[in-house]
């Protein structure tokens, strides 16, 4: 029900707005997901909090050697193969600090372990019959992977219950908002309303699109789409090169972030085509 700014909650006020809504029939249908899209939309969250818990172990980790001066003189890349050879041998002078870095460090190994047991999970469950085809074509997009394509799935169920692929992307809170009155237009930032676990993982995908190159596709992406339908893969190569040149051209005028959000928007808007096979609305 909607809510007025700073607006208590009393049950006059909640019976009032339940009986307005009835007598104008304002209230609008709830998707609700089956058991097994919410078994794997929770396993993919999971993992997904693991994954941020290597990064912030990642991050103590390097702070710990900053606050007690050592520097990584190799490559100015952390966590590479240099740098990882280059903890393992790293001590200190104090034996409590030791002890502290050696016990991030078996954290940090315990979470990939984990995290790659998790993924190869995700793969099995992208292979179900319920699942592998409609993976297999989001997959075919820059950026997308067996992870990001299962929970998007996962997430959003029935793409159909959107009518077009702007609701969609609204949805997902990546449209701008707005402020204005009268002759006063007034653009916001994106609304950040819905889901945004599926907000997230797209945005990170959208950022695949400022390193590719258009007109090359890499070995990866095309062993990706290998398998697919003839016209899924010509309609995704499309939308892959239409998203690489847009990204460049907003990038060329405004700063990286929005225009790493507006390629998001567009790509959402390119999952929903291919899932509800409405590619032809949104080019």
């Amino acid at each position: 029900m909607p809510k007025a700014p700073n607006e208590r909650k009393t049950d006059y006020r909640d019976a009032a707005k339940i009986a307005r809504c009835l007598a104008y029939n304002s209230y609008r249908n709830v998707y609700i997901p089956d058991a097994e899209d919410e078994a794997v939309k929770e396993y993919i969250r999971m993992r997904d909090n693991t994954k941020d818990h290597i990064k912030q172990l990642k991050q103590r980790i390097l702070a710990l050697c900053t606050r007690w001066r050592k520097e990584f003189n190799g490559t100015k890349k952390c966590w590479t193969v240099a740098h990882m050879k280059w903890l393992q041998h790293l001590e200190f002078d104090n034996p409590v600090a030791q002890e502290a870095f050696d016990e991030y460090v078996i954290q940090l190994n315990e979470a990939n372990t984990r995290l790659k047991r998790y993924d190869e999970r995700i793969e099995k469950w992208a292979d179900l019959p319920r699942y592998a085809e409609k993976v297999a074509r989001l997959t075919c997009f820059c950026g997308i992977k067996t992870h990001v394509a299962l929970a998007t799935i996962a997430e959003v169920s029935d793409f159909n219950r959107f009518p077009n692929a702007n609701r969609f992307a609204s949805y997902l809170g990546l449209v701008p908002g707005e402020y204005s009155s009268g002759n006063n237009i007034n653009r916001l930032g994106i609304t950040k309303q819905g889901n945004s676990h599926i907000r997230k993982l797209l945005t990170e995908a959208a950022q695949c699109y400022a390193r590719a190159l258009p007109g090359r596709p890499s070995a990866e992406l095309l062993k990706r789409q290998r398998g697919n339908d003839p016209k899924v893969i010509s309609c995704a190569n499309k939308g892959n090169e239409r998203l690489k040149r847009k990204y460049r051209s907003i990038a060329a005028r405004k700063p990286r972030p929005l225009a790493v959000i507006a390629t998001a928007r567009e790509l959402a808007c390119f999952i929903w085509g291919m899932m509800t096979d409405h590619l032809e609305q949104v080019y």
